[in-house]
């Protein structure tokens, strides 16, 4: 028998509303529409100021866009449906991750994402489930990485070892053993700190195709300073974003350089920082040979695909396309996958990704009419 979900995710890179329909089969994940759904742009402006400035943070403007993202994540589902030609109630329920306002690990750690599901579930009328990372926090988790446990559903092999790589604002693995126990963890930075360079010296949200890194040259100095970040020498598990990876942290480094570099030379440091971190964690934690299938927004960078693969030499590295699903997308279906999970009060096991205490049914459930 098979249902249908709707997944939204909204990522680092606050690049759009990924919006996906799902049909499931037993643990079988099947694409049936998606859509990229614009962020307003005011508002996106708006959170850009509050990751930059949080210790000046609004609480009116961040009640406001609450709000505001929460009605955009519900206009989200509603193109989704009607370019799909589905009825609302088709879908079992909506799977909402939010956009991340801050996450901070630890004993005194929280995270917040915004987006209010009640308003999701008002105006579509459909069950929304949302709140996925704190009951993974209040059970001592580090509250990401989420994705591996769908990874784990829809993307193990029993006659291969394989490591999803999921590079959205920041990367984070899936290492699959063909007969072993799934772990997964932030990698460190995936696109946000490219996006963000290109942005500032470009006016361009992201380097399309990584053509713009291609034409600069690696500073070894620079590469050197920012792999000596704490983050790199934390052991599994582990999460992170953009209060330890912005722009912020970027320019203080350049300040240290002798002389000031050229700017598609900091671009392509910034690509060679998110490679050789991946590539790094891969050569300590996966066994020799895994398959890599890379998923998320810089699956799309060519120059970076080149990189990994340069990098891992010995490693066939492609995209989750070969396995079956979009790369695109499957962030937003891990999110109906898990709402999937929520209203069949299944627990999640996150205990070896995320270092939670127990399996857990994870996020609220707010009621469609």
């Amino acid at each position: 028998m098979s249902d249908h979900y709707i997944g939204l995710m909204s990522g680092t890179s606050l690049d759009a509303v990924d919006a996906a329909l799902l049909c499931f089969d037993d643990d079988k994940a099947n694409l049936l529409h998606a859509i990229a759904f614009p962020l307003p742009p005011v508002a996106r402006q708006e959170l850009l100021l509050q990751f930059s400035s949080p210790e000046t943070s609004d609480l009116r403007v961040l009640g406001r866009l609450d709000r505001q993202i929460g009605e955009c994540f519900a206009e989200a589902a509603g193109e989704l449906l009607r370019s799909a030609g589905i009825s609302a109630t088709s879908i079992e329920a909506i799977g909402s991750h939010g956009q991340t306002l801050w996450h901070q690990s630890g004993k005194e750690g929280f995270t917040w994402q915004i987006g209010d599901p009640n308003i999701i579930a008002a105006k579509t009328g459909i069950t929304t489930v949302a709140d996925f990372r704190r009951m993974d926090m209040a059970l001592g988790g580090q509250g990401a990485p989420l994705t591996p446990a769908f990874h784990r559903a829809v993307f193990s092999s029993s006659r291969e070892s394989r490591v999803i790589v999921n590079i959205g604002g920041i990367s984070n693995l899936t290492i699959l053993p063909a007969d072993g126990e799934t772990t997964g963890f932030d990698a460190g930075p995936g696109n946000v700190l490219m996006d963000a360079w290109s942005e500032r010296c470009n006016e361009e949200q992201f380097d399309r195709d990584g053509e713009w890194a291609a034409t600069g040259q690696v500073i070894p100095g620079l590469l050197e300073i920012m792999l000596g970040h704490d983050f790199f020498r934390l052991s599994p598990p582990k999460s992170t974003g953009r209060e330890d990876f912005n722009l912020t942290w970027v320019t203080s480094l350049i300040t240290k350089l002798e002389l000031a570099p050229r700017l598609q030379d900091v671009q392509a440091t910034l690509a060679e920082l998110t490679a050789v971190s991946i590539c790094d964690v891969v050569r300590a934690y996966a066994p020799d040979g895994t398959h890599l299938f890379v998923c998320g927004g810089g699956s799309h960078n060519r120059y970076l695909m080149k990189r990994l693969q340069t990098l891992l030499t010995g490693r066939h590295v492609e995209t989750t396309a070969q396995c079956g699903l979009d790369p695109d997308w499957v962030e937003a279906a891990a999110f109906a996958w898990l709402a999937r999970e929520t209203l069949a009060s299944r627990p999640v096991d996150l205990t070896r990704i995320t270092g939670a205490q127990k399996p857990a049914v994870l996020g609220g459930i707010y009621t469609g009419e």
